[in-house]
């Protein structure tokens, strides 16, 4: 088994936390449009443990995989860099809108980045893996958008991220379950 088909076959095996990543984007996306009138504190609150838990399971995933795959380092900086940005938000609650903004990019573009990394490595086994593709264009666009308009207010990010964060969701559940028919492809080879 090459390189790709380990990560097709880890993907498979643990597709269940490509599903549970993305109804956690989900359920925070949600809960943003429910709460508009949330507090830039509450909002950095959120986020950390959005970024925290996303981070956590990243790097356990990575420790899984560490003996079938080469490249389990790269999935274990994207958990690190999850876990690094949602410690800073609950050391730093009282950061500016300003740096929430620009944790919220960096971190979006650095995941993005990744998830198409994953992608075209990936689109030799599985068929759609342009649905990873387009949640990692959405995050580097996200990303990159939060940067360019940073005199955007409070609500305006709220708004971004809210439906991001559910569109982004929608997209890793959507691949989530692409990536658990490979295990029928495997079990059939």
């Amino acid at each position: 088994m090459n390189g790709v088909e380990n990560l097709g076959s880890f993907l498979s095996r643990n597709w269940w936390l490509m599903l549970l990543r993305g109804f956690v984007a989900i359920g925070f996306g949600i809960l943003i449009f429910a709460k508009p009138q949330i507090s830039l504190q509450v909002l950095v609150y959120l986020f950390g443990a959005y970024v925290l838990i996303d981070g956590i399971l990243g790097t356990s995933v990575a420790i899984q995989a560490r003996k079938e795959l080469d490249s389990w380092g790269v999935l274990l900086f994207w958990g690190l860099v999850g876990i690094a940005v949602g410690v800073l938000a609950f050391w730093k609650p009282d950061a500016t809108a300003l740096a929430l903004l620009f944790y919220i990019a960096l971190w979006a573009i650095a995941v993005g980045v990744l998830e198409i990394a994953a992608a075209v490595r990936l689109r030799e086994i599985v068929k759609n893996e342009w649905f990873l593709i387009l949640a990692g264009l959405l995050s580097v666009a996200f990303g990159v958008w939060l940067i360019a308009r940073p005199e955007a207010g409070a609500l305006a990010v709220l708004w971004a991220l809210g439906a991001y964060a559910i569109v982004y969701g929608a997209l890793v559940v959507f691949f989530a379950f692409k990536i658990r028919s490979y295990v029928g492809q495997l079990t059939r080879a």
